[in-house]
């Protein structure tokens, strides 16, 4: 199950819930809204309906390295529910499995920075809050 290659200089969006089209499109509304264009390629395929981290994990694993994505986003059922539309930011290369949340207001800085290496997966995975959610960097 290879996945879908983002377009250039946009991130991977991965739907993985697919009980509600609305919400769906809202995610899609919410992150083309937080930027001022589109950070986002997005994959609304049935075959990855309930995908665990660790499946795609897996079949990045075995794909030519030529092909492989670097880092994605889950739309998952936390994404589809919550009003701030928090995507899984999973790292696909340097710690394969790391997780954060990041909600669409906060996905084109995240997504703009990962997708040129101007910052690394583990620079925002290590400024999240107690619940795991990147937002932002404090500038205190």
């Amino acid at each position: 199950m290879p996945l879908p290659q983002p377009d250039d200089l946009t991130s991977l969006v991965l739907r993985t819930d697919f009980g509600d089209d609305d919400a769906w499109d809202a995610v899609r509304a919410a992150l083309d809204e937080a930027g001022d264009h589109s950070l986002a390629t997005y994959a609304s395929e049935p075959r990855f309906a309930g995908v665990e981290v660790r499946v795609l994990l897996d079949e990045e694993a075995a794909a030519d390295e030529d092909h492989r994505v670097i880092h994605l986003f889950l739309a998952d059922a936390t994404t589809m529910k919550d009003p701030a539309r928090p995507l899984l930011a999973v790292d696909l290369w340097d710690e394969p499995g790391r997780t954060f949340r990041v909600p669409a207001r906060w996905f084109p800085d995240v997504s703009a920075n990962l997708s040129i290496a101007n910052m690394d997966f583990a620079e925002f995975a290590d400024s999240v809050d107690g619940s795991g959610t990147y937002r932002g960097f404090d500038e205190d």
